[in-house]
């Protein structure tokens, strides 16, 4: 995902942000283009303009935030689901990092939603009943990723870019990645951060 820049700012209601292709999180009070609103604030008459300027000071001053603080806060959970599912749990560490950057609040402009950014079929599929619910949403996303390891006779590749595009997306494609350039951006951002993290190298 990029930035642009040159977008007209609306006026501050909640709290926008994006992960870029490194995994690291950026936030902004404004709702510029690349950025997604993770949280609604109710208006408010008074001291707008002073709350404005105090979030686009701290948004200036850092944008990033403790990735490895962040993967830490998760980890107990991870390493259950992980154990639960059979999956490595670098590679759901991989996977969250890269769909939600640990935001379990987040939610994409498709609905994808949570620390795994299930879509509502998927969570549905799964039995997922709070998708906001850090533990189910995890347990969703693994469940449907052990599946597609199964699907795709454990090639990790397709793997990933089925839980990206979908499954049909990659059986429509001859059993290949799919000429997406999301996808095939995804499928190695995923993969450096699971050798990252298996190797125990700290981004």
């Amino acid at each position: 995902m990029f930035l642009v820049a040159l977008a007209t700012p609306c006026v501050a209601d909640g709290l926008y942000g994006y992960v870029d292709q490194n995994g690291v999180a950026h936030w902004s009070n404004l709702a510029l283009e690349g950025y997604i609103l993770f949280r609604k604030d109710p208006p408010s008459a008074a001291d707008s303009t002073a709350a404005d300027t105090q979030a686009n000071r701290a948004a200036a001053a850092d944008t990033r935030l403790p990735a490895a603080g962040l993967r830490r806060r998760y980890s107990d959970l991870v390493a259950r689901v992980a154990r639960e599912q059979q999956i490595d749990a670098a590679l759901l560490h991989a996977i969250v990092t890269v769909e939600s950057g640990y935001n379990e609040r987040a939610r994409s402009p498709k609905g994808a939603s949570g620390l795994m950014q299930l879509m509502p079929g998927t969570a549905q599929r799964y039995g997922v009943m709070d998708v906001w619910n850090p533990l189910e949403n995890l347990r969703g996303g693994a469940r449907y990723l052990r599946d597609l390891l199964v699907l795709f006779k454990d090639n990790l590749n397709l793997a990933l870019a089925a839980y990206n595009a979908g499954e049909g997306a990659v059986i429509g494609s001859g059993y290949q990645i799919p000429p997406y350039p999301e996808t095939r951006t995804y499928v190695p951002r995923v993969l450096q951060h699971y050798q990252q993290y298996r190797s125990g190298t700290k981004l």
